[in-house]
């Protein structure tokens, strides 16, 4: 719950802390900050000080469940789809050896 009301969740537009000022102006200083960079710089300095530590392991791992195609990134050979589009076979290469 936020501090300053009994809603639960984030405040919005109406219910931000009055010490932050009226919200037009975080909007402003918000989107002025992404503009020009701010908050990724600091992610670069925050990250480069954590990787010089040795607090950060870079291995990063891409579950394939969350990755999607648009749906018109795909040709499917049906009605109404690309034309001049058809199915292709896909087949792996020779691999390395062979070259």
């Amino acid at each position: 719950m936020s501090p300053s009301t009994s809603k639960p969740g984030p405040p919005s537009r109406g219910r931000l802390s009055e010490r932050y000022g009226p919200w037009q102006t975080v909007y402003t200083r918000f989107r002025r900050y992404a503009l020009d960079g701010v908050f990724t710089r600091t992610l670069q300095q925050i990250q480069a000080r954590a990787d010089a530590a040795g607090d950060i392991d870079w291995l990063v791992q891409i579950d394939s469940t969350i990755v999607r195609a648009h749906q018109h990134a795909v040709a499917t050979g049906r009605k109404g789809g690309p034309s001049g589009w058809t199915n292709r076979t896909i087949t792996p290469s020779a691999g390395p050896e062979a070259d």
